[in-house]
């Protein structure tokens, strides 16, 4: 199964879409990779998708990428009396570590690093910023507040601070016991939630240790300044706009997305834009103008993949969801004007034989006007040079290794076939000119542009351009 889009599609799965029949039903709609998202559900929920997905892959034999959505740090307040409270703006209100039921007058917040880390006039905002505090004094177990924006607060709401890092570690006791969880299962990737710094990362990569790759969410502001360190240490990124568009201010979203776009294209790791793209769509079989323009937006910025959530995992139309994601992408890719803004946003291939070679594969492909670039790869670092490129051409990544195909799946114009490596110049080239004709890529006739390592089966060498005619 081919896809003519560009653009790739994350749908997330959940009790909307949980059966073999749904799941199929998106997967042929457009979905290219399926989130497993930790922070509901069950591990034998998961892995009873999980194991869909992969009955589904061995039936099409197309890779299917599975990430891993880890929960992450959730900060909540505590209990109240009963249920709830109502606050009133220019209320005094009193956060502590005391573990009883709150009140009008406090709250429990369970969290000494946020009493840490409180500056006086520091803003603490609730329930997803519809109520706004600010710090009047604080000390090592205790907050006292004024409300700024009242309203109601009930049981467990969030609490956001904006601007301040905590001393806390993106991976919980939750996170490290799921996380072993899903990579026994085979998932491709790990959304690494609230990353804060680089240090993140790194604890997760350790962790990891190379079983699958890490896509760090940039969600808080305080990764924002570091955000080169982030990209460069991180396999792919996340543009997470729930818990950033809580922290930030609204008029200021879009132009940070628009950056982490940029940087992350900057150092050719895909990057993903999510949350609240087709919102309206958990209810309604339509979305409204804007989010068809939101989802325009991010592929005309050249996102690698955007990515549905409620819409798909819980709402009313998780179907109609994929097809209008997949609609609106096909659309935008048709826009004569796409080309160009691509174009606007690349950036120069670095100094290595790697990107020369894969920089000249696009000259030389759009020069000649080849039906594809072929690339070979066993590690996918080719293939994403080649989707770095953003070529006019299709790009069919060929790989022996199953797990780096399934990453590929969420890569900007990749087409990944799992297959044997090439053991020789002709072996390289009969196997590029095959596939590409079974794959509906060439005809007989057709040219290509294929690049190779050697030695074959030698992970990061590519150094090999070859031009080559399908034969029949």
């Amino acid at each position: 199964m081919r896809r003519h889009r560009r653009a790739r599609i994350i749908a997330t799965l959940g009790p909307a879409s949980t059966t073999e029949y749904g799941i199929r039903a998106l997967f042929e709609a457009g979905a290219d990779v399926f989130r497993l998202n930790f922070s509901h559900g069950t591990q034998a929920d998961h892995q009873a998708r999980y194991d869909i997905i992969r009955m589904l892959e061995h039936e099409t034999g197309r890779p299917i990428g599975v990430l891993m959505d880890l929960q992450g740090p959730k900060l909540r307040v505590g209990n109240f009396d009963n249920g709830s409270v109502n606050l009133e703006q220019g209320a005094k209100f009193r956060l502590d570590l005391d573990a009883a039921d709150g009140d009008e007058t406090r709250a429990s917040l369970p969290h000494p690093e946020i009493f840490s880390a409180l500056t006086d006039n520091a803003e603490i905002l609730l329930d997803d910023g519809r109520l706004r505090l600010k710090v009047i004094s604080h000390g090592s177990d205790f907050a006292n507040t004024e409300v700024l924006v009242g309203g109601t607060l009930s049981n467990h709401k969030g609490v956001n601070l904006p601007r301040i890092p905590l001393g806390l570690s993106a991976l919980t006791d939750k996170d490290k016991l799921d996380l072993e969880f899903g990579l026994n299962m085979g998932a491709d990737w790990v959304a690494l939630s609230f990353v804060q710094r680089p240090e993140d990362v790194a604890e997760a990569r350790e962790l990891i240790a190379g079983r699958a790759a890490i896509m760090s969410k940039l969600e808080k502001p305080a990764a924002l300044e570091c955000l080169t360190e982030i990209v460069d240490l991180s396999d792919a990124i996340m543009v997470a706009r729930g818990d950033l568009g809580v922290e930030l201010a609204p008029e200021d979203v879009p132009a940070e997305q628009k950056r982490i776009v940029r940087e992350a294209r900057r150092a050719g790791k895909p990057v993903v834009v999510a949350t609240q793209m087709l919102e309206s769509m958990v209810h309604a079989p339509a979305p409204t103008r804007a989010e068809a323009s939101d989802v325009a937006t991010a592929v005309y910025d050249g996102a690698d993949a955007v990515m549905l959530s409620a819409e798909s995992a819980a709402g009313a139309y998780p179907l109609e969801s994929v097809s209008m994601m997949n609609r609106i992408i096909e659309r935008v890719e048709r826009d004569p004007a796409y080309r160009g803004y691509i174009e606007n946003l690349a950036h120069e291939p670095e100094a290595t034989t790697g990107d020369a070679i894969t920089a000249a594969a696009r000259q030389v492909a759009e020069t000649i006007d080849a039906a594809a670039i072929v690339t070979y790869t066993t590690s996918g670092s080719t293939g994403l040079r080649a989707a770095r490129e953003r070529p006019t051409v299709p790009v069919m990544v060929l790989t022996p290794s199953l797990p780096t195909a399934r990453r590929m799946a969420a890569v900007w114009g990749v087409h990944c076939v799992h297959t044997e490596d090439a053991k020789s110049f002709p072996d390289m080239v009969e196997k590029a000119s095959r596939i590409a004709h079974s794959e509906a890529f060439a005809k007989p006739g057709d040219q290509l542009v294929i690049t190779a390592g050697v030695p074959f089966g030698t992970p990061g060498s590519t150094n090999v351009l070859r031009i080559e005619t399908v034969v029949g």
